[in-house]
């Protein structure tokens, strides 16, 4: 049995205990095509601490980086461990990961990963970033009422002019998205079929939303894809038209917030770094979350790479 098979039985038996990012099945759907693995640490016989990366190559230079549309991986530990054995198998994770021996490696950690002094002992790199998380959307009218006012106003004048459609379909969203990032900055860095693909699977599984808003003329002019297992939501895609009504991306979001409220706990926004981004999540009165961005790399052309994306 490979690696991979040993981890999705581990992933059908933790279940929602391993965030949804770093799950066999999501691995799969956006990998398709790409070259994935995972290293497992066991204690008394069975998997205790996973790190799956995905492997690429560049340049050649051998990369582990982040999997598109996956916002962390990194290391899983149990939560049976103690504070300790979390230490000792982070370590042994991290060494296992030094000996494939690649030029660089990036990864994005889970905010629920707290603990990176294993990698600092093996001469990684660490960057705190942000995202924003509801940690309980329970009760969505209290949460709006929480909300900067600016994110409340104006949404009954918007759903005056919609109406919400449930069940968009992924084509029509990926081509939306296209447009979108067009307009924004000339191209789109996810590929139309592989929006469809992901979104598709998602579905499937009933993991996932693609709800968007329609006018008048049933045209769509915004749209968001969710996905989400019963501890968390992720807010990943979205997209509107420059003709939507003002207010249209906040109404669309309260919307999947209440559907969400009896699905799941937390909805994360996946906070930008960028100024304006981060002030529309922070607006919805979602709390500022830290995690990790934690690097190396071996050998000039990768050490310039890296100091690209860890400044």
């Amino acid at each position: 049995m490979t690696d991979t098979e040993r981890y999705r039985l581990l992933c059908e038996a933790e279940g929602s205990n391993i965030p949804l990012f770093q799950q066999h099945w999501w691995l799969q759907t956006v990998c398709q095509g790409k070259q994935w693995n995972v290293v497992l640490v066991e204690k008394d016989g069975r998997p205790v601490a996973a790190l799956p990366y995905l492997l690429r190559h560049k340049m050649g230079l051998r990369l582990i980086i982040q999997p598109p549309l996956t916002q962390f991986c990194g290391p899983w530990l149990s939560d049976t461990l103690t504070p300790t054995e979390q230490i000792d198998y982070t370590q042994q994770l991290v060494e296992r990961i030094d000996n494939l021996n690649v030029h660089l490696y990036l990864q994005q950690c889970s905010p629920l990963f707290t603990n990176w002094l294993p990698y600092y002992w093996h001469n990684y790199r660490q960057t705190t970033r942000y995202t924003y998380i509801l940690p309980d959307i329970s009760n969505p009218k209290d949460l709006r009422a929480a909300a900067y006012k600016e994110r409340r106003k104006g949404l009954d004048a918007a759903a005056s002019q919609l109406h919400t459609d449930t069940d968009v379909n992924p084509q029509e969203f990926a081509t939306m998205h296209q447009r979108y990032w067009q307009r924004r900055s000339g191209n789109d860095l996810l590929p139309e079929k592989f929006i469809v693909d992901v979104c598709t699977d998602a579905l499937q599984r009933k993991q996932a939303m693609l709800w968007g808003l329609r006018n008048g003329s049933n045209s769509l002019v915004a749209a968001r894809f969710v996905v989400y297992d019963n501890r968390c939501a992720h807010s990943l895609m979205s997209a509107i038209s420059p003709d939507a009504p003002r207010n249209s991306m906040s109404l669309l979001v309260w919307q999947m917030i209440d559907h969400l409220s009896s699905l799941t706990q937390a909805f994360d926004f996946e906070g930008s770094m960028d100024p304006g981004i981060e002030h529309f999540y922070r607006s919805f009165g979602s709390v500022q979350t830290p995690f990790f961005r934690i690097g190396k790399a071996r050998g000039i052309a990768a050490k310039i790479l890296l100091n690209r994306l860890m400044p």
